[in-house]
């Protein structure tokens, strides 16, 4: 009789441990909350003296609770520490120097889908008293399952706000580029942007700053992401504070590079052109800033040339070492093509890369192309060679076309 009552208290005490912590994942609690209720009701209501949880996390199983031990124990387990044979249900811990289960009575490795998601060990209250290690077990398991599950849901979470993140990013990175690009008797501007992922490192514009001056330009900001989308923010409301000032070029691209190293302290870096058309005088100045050189078509000459004075990167440098201001007069009709090197390091099934020899032989062979058409144009021939092999980077041109 009294055998049968002692049975009776001990199944009222499981089901009170199994209350207790299916109630606490049912209310949403915390982690930390779940594993302290776990860890009561194992003390409490199974009635053991010693117990320590390592739970299986990126790799490696970590300790996460550790009560009534004496002995040195490691905070966690490396894959390779533990071999679990599942089938004969033994399973070894080499542990290093020092270190020492001894003191606990057994342990319960913890399984869910033919994956080890804990280990278990622990020690009675009283040796003498039975002890459901199948109930152990299988409550361990719904502690660890709960974590898990947690766990996921964090992670998606997680994303989800990375993701939010991302499109928003994407959104202010639209809205540096111009809404519109000119479209009259003496500019044409075409644009062709494949950004490498939602948020790219390129940036490109054109300012008419007045009936006689334009400015354009071309950016590409080292990284990607969220980071890169807002330097180049910043650095597209730098520039367009300092073009509509008086400044010259000089003071522009110097100032630009003040702000750059002043705001990540040389540890991003940004490749520039920054070129200024006065109709007036027919001429072009510009600054390159260690970027791709443009390619110059002039209609007068039926050839091309590449525009590469100016400076080194801006960011790299608290003060940029050297400054040139390029210079090209005479120029009443031209075309200039503004490009990032996702289009140069386009590659074919074979590796190679497009390369800029490729683009300026593409370039000088239209010069006297409208921009939507040697766009297009350009299109079939970039596609043709790269036979739908994926983008390694953004790819940025941008065509202007002085008649």
């Amino acid at each position: 009789m009294k055998e049968q009552e002692f049975k009776y208290q001990r199944k009222e005490l499981e089901l009170k441990a199994l209350l207790e912590i299916t109630q606490a994942i049912n209310e949403n609690q915390s982690e930390s909350v779940l594993v302290n209720i776990f860890k009561f009701t194992c003390l409490v209501h199974l009635e053991l003296k010693s117990l320590v949880l390592y739970v299986f996390k990126e790799g490696q199983f970590e300790q996460k609770i550790a009560h009534g031990v004496k002995y040195k124990i490691p905070s966690s387990l490396a894959l390779d520490q533990v071999k679990d044979q599942k089938e004969t249900g033994q399973m070894s811990i080499q542990l290093p120097d020092g270190y020492s289960f001894e003191e606990l009575e057994t342990y319960l490795p913890v399984y869910h889908k033919n994956s080890m998601l804990a280990i278990l060990f622990l020690k009675r209250k009283h040796v003498a008293q039975e002890l459901d290690l199948d109930f152990t077990q299988a409550l361990t398991n719904i502690l660890v399952v709960a974590l898990e599950n947690k766990r996921f849901a964090r992670k998606q979470l997680e994303q989800e706000v990375l993701n939010r993140e991302v499109a928003i990013a994407s959104q202010v990175q639209q809205m540096l580029f111009p809404s519109t690009l000119p479209e009259n008797g003496r500019i044409k501007a075409k644009v062709t942007y494949f950004p490498h992922s939602m948020v790219g490192g390129d940036y490109y514009d054109l300012i008419q700053k007045s009936e006689d001056t334009i400015y354009f330009c071309i950016a590409d900001v080292s990284g990607k992401g969220i980071a890169a989308a807002l330097l180049m923010s910043n650095f597209q409301a730098a520039l367009r504070t300092l073009l509509r000032s008086d400044a010259s070029l000089e003071t522009i691209v110097r100032q630009l590079n003040y702000t750059l190293f002043d705001n990540t302290k040389g540890e991003r870096f940004i490749t520039f052109f920054l070129g200024e058309y006065r109709f007036s005088t027919q001429t072009l100045r510009f600054i390159n800033a260690g970027h791709n050189p443009p390619i110059l078509c002039r209609e007068d000459s039926m050839q091309g040339e590449t525009l590469e004075a100016g400076t080194t990167i801006l960011g790299a440098f608290e003060e940029l070492p050297f400054m040139e201001v390029g210079s090209r007069t005479n120029l009443g009709k031209f075309m200039i093509h503004l490009y990032t090197d996702g289009l140069t390091e386009t590659i074919n099934p074979n590796e190679e890369e497009f390369g800029e020899d490729r683009f300026r032989a593409f370039a000088e062979g239209n010069i006297c192309m409208d921009p939507d058409m040697f766009h297009r144009n350009f299109l079939e021939e970039i596609n043709k060679f790269s036979k739908d092999q994926p983008l390694r980077d953004d790819l940025t041109l941008l065509s202007l076309r002085i008649a």
